[in-house]
């Protein structure tokens, strides 16, 4: 027989309950309720619920049929009238069947003779199955506190999965070793990961982590809607239809085989404590990919989780607030103390919203550990009877539970990773090098002010000095020209009358050439020739003038030489006369 796909819904007088039933023979069904029984028979199809209310007969009920979708709708009364159903949407607890109530032992020991004929399974064996025999191992070989899974209620699971497990915990031999020595494993683990680095770089480069503080998940509209309405109304119907589960979802519901669990008050408390555990990695992990799954998301789940990864048991919310924390700055791509708190304020709303929204979630995490295949064992361990667990877990005690992580006030100093002392550090370190900064910036522009300057002094001195010397060399080019125009001034006239007064000696006709070429040069006229023959007289006054200029106006060198050609010319002249 196949359990077909249902749906419940209410009003305050009647209970709807639509089934689907594709191909099924719809001219032959049956319906039976009584009380808060509900059978649903049509081959191949039949569903059996306990309504968590009754229902009676009254021929007010009715019943309707879609042949295009193949799914029936019936519509029963209230026993009581304006009475609200609670946990309608827990389909696997409304699978279950009605509880016997009775004070016997739950466990009793019988004969065989006392079994009846009834229950015993004449159901034939399949003898083809492959079979590996077990190797039983004495109790004495196990620890009896090494447990772990839900409740604890698990052990000498890893005896046998030991190469499949390895890749999806941290700890090794969970079977022989106890809850102290994991944790202290675990701390240790923790403490040679932590990367000051990664921190600080996420701690001042934090613009991706305000980008994901901003994501508003889907239980953030929920709680906004169910505050609204608690304003209004404290009502706890009119926001237990909230949240609600997509046709996946009740699927997977389906799947789920109902049971019961026996569990001591420790055992209990664990549970609840782990359930906030395991909720945190998956807030963070719905945060930081803004909704998106990927490849990722069950390594950041069971990583950030020490009760998935690490079998961890818990004594108080605040070490598991310490323990998540830790895990944060230590594992994931994005490591800043804001997402531990972020994490933590998205926990308490999805406890808020009640046992619909906590499914919601854990039927999130059975979904992406399924899909991933070391990760899957997870959910035989611990998801798969939370999924189960919570549907029968009352609303008051998750509330409870959100009012004590409510209360609990995380610092980072308390996470032991020293955290303030590494930000102080960097604060310091980046102030002296902003200062240092500063202090190269203001010397830099100093320097090149300073140089500026010495340049335009050095340029105006040399505009200066190299006026001053052009002028000077004006001048003494001035000078110069003066001075030496004055020497061929005062040596032209003497040279000159002594080349004529020469030329006259060595020959007379030479000389009105020589005058001429000298009053030419002065730009008087041409004297007129004088005779020759009156020559001795004026040769012997010239001789005297030109002694008398050479001696007084040529230097001490070049006199010397004139006066010994004087001499010379002296003694050739001294036989004419």
């Amino acid at each position: 027989m196949l359990t077909p796909a249902f749906d419940l819904s209410q009003d305050p007088d009647f209970l709807t309950i639509a089934i689907r039933v594709p191909y099924a023979r719809v001219s032959e069904f049956d319906v039976y309720f009584e009380g808060s029984d509900f059978k649903f028979y049509a081959k191949p199809y039949f569903l059996r619920l306990t309504l968590p209310g009754r229902i009676l007969e009254n021929g007010s009920e009715q019943g309707s049929y879609d042949a295009d979708k193949g799914i029936f709708t019936i519509r029963l009364p209230k026993e009581t009238p304006g009475q609200h159903f609670e946990g309608l949407n827990m389909l696997t607890a409304l699978l279950a069947p009605r509880k016997s109530r009775t004070a016997k032992p739950l466990v009793e020991e019988i004969d065989a003779s006392e079994i009846p004929e009834e229950v015993v399974d004449d159901e034939e064996f399949d003898w083809e199955i492959e079979q590996t025999p077990y190797e039983e191992v004495s109790e004495s070989a196990l620890n009896p506190q090494c447990h772990y899974g839900f409740g604890n209620l698990r052990s000498g699971v890893f005896q046998r999965l030991q190469d499949e497990l390895n890749d999806v915990i941290d700890i090794k031999n969970p079977d022989f070793t106890p809850a102290a020595e994991r944790r202290q494993k675990r701390l240790a683990a923790e403490l040679a990961k932590f990367d000051p680095d990664h921190y600080l770089a996420d701690f001042f480069e934090d613009e991706a982590i305000e980008q994901i503080l901003k994501y508003n998940p889907w239980w953030t509209d929920k709680y906004s809607k169910m505050k609204a309405f608690l304003e209004k109304s404290q009502e706890e119907e009119n926001h237990a239809a909230l949240v609600s589960f997509s046709e996946e979802e009740k699927y997977q519901l389906r799947k789920f085989v109902n049971k019961s669990y026996l569990l001591d008050k420790k055992a209990c408390r664990q549970v609840y404590y782990s359930l906030i555990d395991i909720l945190l990695a998956y807030c963070y992990e719905t945060r930081v990919t803004e909704g998106e799954k990927n490849v990722e998301s069950a390594w950041n789940i069971r990583k950030l989780s020490p009760t998935l990864c690490w079998f961890e048991t818990w004594t108080n919310v605040h070490e598991i607030m310490v323990s998540f924390g830790r895990r944060v700055l230590c594992y994931p791509l994005y490591r800043h103390f804001k997402l531990v708190m972020k994490a933590c304020s998205d926990t308490i709303k999805i406890l808020q919203l009640g046992k619909s929204a906590v499914l919601k979630c854990l039927l999130d995490i059975h979904k992406i550990f399924q899909e991933n295949d070391p990760a899957y064992i997870l959910n035989d361990l611990y998801i798969s009877d939370y999924c189960v667990w919570i549907q029968k877990v009352r609303s008051k005690k998750l509330a409870a539970l959100a009012e004590a992580l409510k209360e609990v006030s995380l610092t980072k100093a308390q996470l032991g990773l020293e955290l303030e002392e590494l930000e102080a550090a960097a604060l310091l370190v980046q102030e002296e090098e902003t200062a240092l900064k500063a202090a190269h910036s203001v010397s830099g522009q100093q320097t090149l002010c300073s140089s500026s300057e010495a340049s335009d002094s050095e340029d105006s001195d040399s505009t200066v000095s190299s006026g001053n010397e052009d002028s000077d060399s004006d001048s003494e080019q001035d000078e110069l020209k003066d001075s030496s125009s004055e020497t061929v001034n005062s040596l032209q006239g003497p040279f000159l009358e002594e080349s004529s007064a020469l030329l006259i000696v060595d020959g007379g006709v030479c000389r009105n050439t020589a005058v001429q070429e000298s009053d030419a040069s002065q730009g008087k006229p041409l004297a007129s020739s004088q005779p020759l023959g009156v020559s001795g007289p004026l040769i012997e006054e010239l001789e005297e003038q030109l002694k008398t200029t050479v001696q007084v106006s040529e230097p001490k060198g070049t006199t010397a030489v004139n006066h010994s050609n004087m001499q010379e010319r002296d003694g050739r002249q001294t036989p004419n006369d």
